[in-house]
Formats: C-alpha cells, structure tokens, sequence
C-alpha cells in the first residue's frame, strides 16, 4: 500500500524531483509498457478490417463500437478499483482483453461478416485496462497535497501522448509489413505481459476503499460536480483527437499526398507534448481553475478555424497549435481531480475522464467520416470545432462547480468558550490555509 509522502517545498517542483519520489520508477516504467498497447489498439484493427472488407466505412464501424464499449465500461472498472485494489481487477482484465482481441483478429481472417465483427468488438473495447488511471491515481495517493501534483499530471499526459505516436507508427510497421493481423496480436500480447508486471507492483497501488471492511460509506466520483463538468469538458478534446485524425487523413488525400497524413497528426502530437512537458517544469501562480478556462478558450479559438485551412503548411501550423492548447486543458482537468473527488474515488474519476475522451473521439470520428465523405476535409474539421464551443460554453456556465468543497472539522477545547469549526479553504492560486470561525 501507499501512502502521501512529504516533499521539499523549498525545492522547485519539475520532473527530476518527481520521479526521485520513493517507489515512483518502480509503477512508472511497468505503466507505460502497459498502456504503449492502447495506442496500437484502434489504428491494427481499421488496418486489419479495412484489409480482410476492402471497406473503410466497416473497418470504422468496428473502430468504433470498440471506442464505445471502453468508453461505457472504464467507469465501472475504476469503480471495482477503487473498492477491491488495482491488481485484483487488472490480471482478469488483461487476460480477458489478450483473449478477445485474439478472437477479433480470428474473425477478420475469417471473413466474418461486419456484424459479427462488431459483436466481437464490444467486449475488446470492455476490457481494455484502465493503466492511465491507475497509475494517475497512484501519483494521487503518493503526492497527495504536494506541489509536485500538476507535474506528475504533465507526466502523465506526455507518456499518453508518447503512446498515441509510438503505438500508431507500430502498429502500422507491423500490419503493412509483416501481416494484417500482426498489429493485434502484438497488442495483446503486450497489453498481456505489460499489465501483468504493473499489477505486480503492488507495494504502490493505492489502498482499496471497501466499505464493508473499513465501515467507510462509498462514495461515487459522479457525485462531484466538479467533475461532472469536467467530464463534458474532455468530450470536447475527445472529439478534437477524433476530428483531426479523420479529417488530416482525407485533407492528405485530396492534396493527392497520402503520406502527408502521418506528418500532419505527428506535428499536432509534437505540440500537445511539447506543451506537455512545459506545463510540468512551470511553477504556476494561476489558480487551476483559471488555467482550465484559458486553456480552453485558447484551443476552441484555434480549432474553429481550421476548417479554413486549404494548404498543409498552414494546416500543419495550426495543428502545432491545437496541440500546444489541448496539454493545458488535458492537463490541468486531471490535476483538479484530487481537488474535486475523495481519495477513495478517485480512480473511478479518472477513468470517467479518460472513456469521456473515448466516446468523444468515437462519436468525432463517425460523424466527421460521413460528413468528409459527402462534403470533404473542411467540413469534417466542423465536428471538433462544434464540440469545443459546447464544451467551453458549459465550462463558463458552471465554472463555480469546480471550486473544491473544503472539508471541516470541530476542535474543542477545554475551557468553557464556544466551539470554533477549523474550515480548509482554498484560493483561486490553489494555496490552502485555516480559518477559526466560532459557531453559536
């Protein structure tokens, strides 16, 4: 089990410091070779489909119907985490997930129909492990009031992001240039093997909640506010990464530049981490929830104008951009979470976050495909465009909501004078102090 640990607050918070916290290596590196997998997931079965159909339309339905499912089932596997500990839920989970992939890839071989494709799809996308979240919810436990918070959130956002560049290109090696189905065999086999060696790392995992053994009352991360704003919030950057992927790849091939596409996402990626890692060596003297708002008044500004981008230097630009906007949004909502929900939920919480971005992307990535196929490229970047000007005018409306509910607590003392309640306050900087208040 773990527990908080107490940093120096003398010592500028950045990367070094953070992963010289104790046992910190030990769940890092075990964390992201679970979770490389994950960004090798989607891309190896529209490869294999799209190869066994001859059809785009099927292979993205089947992309689909497996973002769907992760993104319906990852709340109740943070759920289960956060009540029974990170490894009695992940050796099931992983040895489920190599299983069904395995069958999928199976069924395209043998040129199963599109339905039964699809059906296989549902428990594929289900059993995906929630790696992120959980290794997120051990920095929460770890780092639990220190400042080194928002830097382990950078961390954490540039290792995904490092998995959806390095997992892609992988995945695409393999399936082009080995075979088909090598791209799904190869995520789960090391979706196997890489969660199986994080689950062992049991010394750091964040202690079970169960209420039936501790008496403590459950609670459920959708019970904050906060996050359920937060959770529209990260729709809209889902649908962002699932706009720009369907919508760079058909700008590519109307400039009669398929190639282009891999350069055009890449520079996006490239700006998403490079503000990624800047966001974590940056002591911030704003408050999150004002980081949250500008961040994303920032990224709605920039991707309502894409659709008016007919060259791919100016596309590339401003895809760098997108991305350097998207980190500072991404970022600082996960931060917020250790503000917004109890300890005991927070896993739950964030795998709320993480299947938002799913299902966002999922949906981006039908609703642009139909509209590029009738319409072109420009019209499918309207998609992501859309969505982040619904998501930024629900961050604005209830912005109050995701100021953290300070707890309290009644110190008594034995002179005979009232009782005066100790309330924990925090400021818009993020910086907390007591306030004495007598109660009558």
């Amino acid at each position: 089990m773990t527990s908080a640990v107490t940093t120096d607050k003398s010592a500028r918070p950045g990367y070094g410091q953070l992963l010289r916290t104790p046992g910190a290596i030990g769940f890092v590196l075990p964390g992201f070779a679970a979770r490389l997998p994950f960004g090798m997931l989607t891309i190896s079965i529209l490869l294999l489909v799209q190869h066994t159909t001859g059809s785009y339309g099927s292979a993205g339905i089947v992309a689909a119907v497996t973002g769907i499912s992760m993104a319906l089932s990852a709340p109740l596997m943070g759920i289960f985490t956060d009540r029974f500990g990170q490894s009695a839920v992940l050796i099931p989970v992983v040895l489920t997930h190599a299983a069904a992939v395995s069958g999928l890839a199976v069924l395209a071989l043998m040129d199963a129909p599109v339905l039964a494709l699809a059906l296989a799809a549902i428990p594929t996308g289900a059993s995906v492990p929630q790696v992120g979240p959980m290794v997120r919810a051990r920095w929460a436990a770890k780092l639990q009031g220190s400042p080194l918070m928002p830097t382990a959130a950078a961390f954490e956002s540039v290792s995904d992001e490092f998995t959806f560049v390095v997992g892609p290109v992988l995945a695409t090696a393999l399936c082009t240039g080995v075979h088909p189905a090598a791209g799904l065999f190869t995520e789960a086999t090391l979706t196997l093997l890489g969660g199986l060696l994080f689950a062992a790392q049991r010394a750091t995992q964040p202690k079970p909640h169960a209420p039936s053994a501790s008496g403590e009352k459950r609670t459920f991360a959708l019970s904050s506010p906060g996050l359920r704003v937060l959770i529209f919030a990260f729709l809209g950057i889902g649908a962002v990464f699932g706009g720009m992927q369907v919508s760079l790849a058909a700008f590519a091939n109307e400039i009669g530049n398929p190639g282009a596409n891999g350069l055009l996402y890449g520079i996006f990626a490239a700006g998403n981490m490079i503000a990624g890692i800047a966001m974590g060596a940056i002591t911030w003297k704003i408050g999150p929830r004002r980081r949250l708002l500008m961040g994303y008044v920032g990224l709605t500004a920039v991707v309502s104008v894409l659709w008016a981008a007919h060259s791919a230097v100016l596309l590339g630009a401003l895809g760098l951009v997108v991305g350097l906007c998207i980190a500072p949004a991404l970022i600082t909502g996960f931060t917020m979470v250790e503000q917004l929900v109890p300890a005991n939920a927070r896993t739950e919480a964030f795998t709320w976050l993480t299947g938002s971005i799913a299902f966002g992307q999922a949906i981006a990535v039908t609703l642009a495909g139909r509209l590029t196929d009738a319409h072109g490229s420009s019209y499918g970047f309207l998609v992501p465009a859309a969505a982040t000007v619904l998501a930024l005018v629900s961050l604005l409306a209830l912005r109050g909501k995701l100021a953290p509910k300070a707890p309290s607590r009644i110190v008594t003392s034995s002179a005979p004078a009232a009782p005066k309640v100790i309330r924990n306050t925090v400021n818009e900087r993020g910086i907390g102090h007591r306030v004495p208040v007598t109660v009558d």
